[in-house]
């Protein structure tokens, strides 16, 4: 079964400041790793863009974004939902200089994964990569002003 990545395409919402008043340009690419044999019959493995997934492989999300304001940006938050068709791969998300969070709530509330429960069947249980719907990077330092930064994280196709 081969699916269309442009259905499973995430979201992204930044920080009030960011977005009201146009400081950010952010930019999604979403690729996932194919490996190549060449000639000799060596093999290498390299990051292309996804025109389409089947289930099971693993896709690549970076999310860059520069400070284009004439103003240091401040309190910088970058939220993306994870599309239901995917799930997270656990210690993936990352993003130098910014606190990794999750929510299993539909981005209602977030906390570091270890932090995160779920109730089911009236038990409470840890949340596991299966359970978050939303990871949010929150820069822990002022983005200057064209200074740019990446946040990444890696999903799978259900």
């Amino acid at each position: 079964m081969k699916i269309l990545m442009t259905a499973v395409f995430l979201g992204l919402s930044l920080g009030a400041f960011a977005q009201e008043n146009g400081t950010l340009d952010v930019l999604t690419v979403v690729q996932k790793e194919e490996v190549v044999v060449s000639e000799d019959g060596t093999t290498e493995s390299r990051l292309v863009a996804v025109a389409s997934v089947v289930p099971g492989e693993r896709v690549l999300y970076t999310i860059t974004f520069t400070n284009v304001g004439s103003d240091p940006a401040e309190n910088v938050v970058i939220t993306n939902p994870i599309a239901t068709e995917l799930t997270y791969v656990e210690g993936s998300a990352f993003g130098p200089g910014m606190a990794v969070q999750f929510s299993v709530d539909s981005g209602v509330t977030f906390a570091s994964a270890a932090d995160l429960t779920v109730i089911m069947d009236n038990d409470v249980r840890a949340a596991g990569p299966d359970d978050f719907t939303h990871i949010r990077w929150v820069m822990q330092d002022d983005l200057e002003i064209g200074s740019q930064r990446t946040a990444r994280f890696v999903a799978v196709l259900n």
